[in-house]
């Protein structure tokens, strides 16, 4: 479940926050950000599992992952079934007292969370398949919230698609000698000798996107000062990954976190200060 890794709930929480937020203006309802919050813990954990199935033939080939549980022989095949579909029932059990859109969202993003690890095998860029998934938290944030689901919920998800692309590109990376000797598929592969350059322009898509929605949702100073900050973030990102060295590659996937995070403050500083 890898509880003591959290980046993964904070990569996967983050624009789900930033989503609860623009769509209650500032104000979502506690009881919807507690569920949210408890869920993105459980869906990780769930994803984690069914991550360590799908490559349990493959894990013990690769550096970084050779030693999980399953990789090693710990833990069934059986086990990790019955694990991931009991943290699974939990997610959704807690989502049941809320409206029936975000009851019929959890059913694709149930969808796309067990269904991506395979994705590895035959698809050039499972990182895209990744963002998507780890960007329906935005549309599901705001049916709970507003019972409805917006075009900004769909920008949102493209931003966070690009950003997702760029800091699992920047992972794979750490991965790219083990994955081409096994034969397996990530975009840090597919984009090749410009896999730096792949990051690069998509995490310039996503603050661009970020600063068109801005100007769509007619924010102030925070929200662009919290852009300005991720942007900077990032310019640092680029020292980590240029020379494609394998532990820094991963400091600059888990310095994303920051990134996500500087968003969300300007974001929810925004709508606390300019109330709008």
């Amino acid at each position: 479940m890898r509880l003591d890794k959290p980046i993964g709930i904070l990569l996967l929480l983050w624009p789900m926050l930033w989503g609860l937020w623009f769509a209650a203006k500032g104000l979502p309802d506690w009881h919807i950000l507690f569920v949210f919050v408890l869920g993105a813990v459980l869906m990780r954990s769930a994803g984690c599992v069914i991550n360590d199935f799908a490559d349990r033939e493959i894990d013990p080939h690769v550096e970084r992952t050779k030693n999980r549980p399953m990789a090693t022989g710990r833990v069934s095949s059986k086990e990790a079934l019955v694990l991931a579909a009991g943290l699974s029932l939990c997610a959704f059990l807690l989502i049941l007292p809320l409206n029936q859109l975000t009851i019929l969202l959890s059913l694709p993003a149930l969808l796309l969370a067990g269904s991506y690890p395979f994705t590895k095998r035959f698809f050039a860029m499972p990182q895209a398949f990744l963002g998507i998934a780890f960007s329906f938290g935005i549309p599901m944030a705001f049916a709970a919230q507003t019972d409805s689901l917006p075009p900004l919920a769909g920008i949102l998800m493209l931003a966070n698609l690009f950003w997702v692309i760029a800091y699992d590109t920047a992972y794979a990376m750490v991965d790219k000698p083990d994955d081409l000797k096994i034969g397996i598929k990530t975009s840090a592969i597919t984009f090749g000798q410009f896999d730096v350059l792949g990051v690069m322009v998509c995490h310039v898509c996503f603050i661009v996107i970020m600063i068109g929605i801005g100007q769509w949702q007619q924010m102030n100073l925070a929200y662009y000062a919290g852009l300005l900050v991720a942007a900077g973030l990032i310019a640092y990102q680029y020292t980590l990954i240029r020379n494609r060295e394998r532990t820094l590659c991963f400091k600059a996937f888990l310095h994303n976190n920051w990134v996500g995070m500087v968003v969300f403050t300007g974001i929810a500083l925004d709508f606390l200060i300019f109330q709008h």
